[in-house]
């Protein structure tokens, strides 16, 4: 298989140290959640940890597929406080708007050099950005609904049954 264009290779690093900040990110979101005992929205932000960990294990197997030894960049500690879960939520709206970013930056490149590898695999995550925002916009929203405690409450023990199967299958 052919090697990337360098410029490529970049932009598909900088989009893996993208997806590995985010799973660091939700870790501490799902910590945040944790030790303040939003046990739903903790599992749910953990959940989504995990899944941004298999993002960039895609990105890494894509590059040694083509030969390319992935250079990881530096991840900065990130935020570990926060003053509601509205916050919470909207963080997580914004780490998904960022890698929406730099998953189409990557795949304009990828358009430029005729590399329909690198496209195939971007394209794949320009999909699952749709539904990765569509979530994280629903939960902003949802809990600005639920501004009061029993709301929230009643929306953290939703998140829970959800994650556990046990929530009928609907938002």
């Amino acid at each position: 298989m052919s090697v990337p264009h360098p410029e490529v290779v970049s932009l598909l690093e900088k989009q893996l140290t993208h997806e590995f900040h985010a799973a660091q990110a939700y870790t501490a979101l799902g910590y945040w959640c944790d030790v303040q005992h939003w046990s739903g929205y903790s599992q749910f932000f953990h959940k989504q940890a995990a899944e941004e960990r298999t993002h960039a294990a895609r990105i890494l197997q894509h590059l040694a597929d083509r030969d390319v030894v992935p250079q990881i960049g530096a991840l900065a500690a990130p935020k570990k406080d926060y003053e509601d879960l509205e916050q919470c939520a909207q963080a997580a709206y914004d780490l998904e708007r960022n890698n929406t970013r730099g998953i189409h930056e990557a795949y304009a490149v990828a358009l430029k050099h005729g590399d329909f590898p690198a496209q195939v695999l971007l394209h794949w995550f320009i999909s699952e950005q749709v539904e990765e925002e569509a979530w994280s916009d629903k939960l902003v929203a949802k809990t600005k609904r639920a501004a009061c405690a029993g709301a929230l409450l009643y929306l953290d023990r939703h998140l829970e049954k959800e994650l556990s199967g046990t929530g009928g299958g609907g938002e």
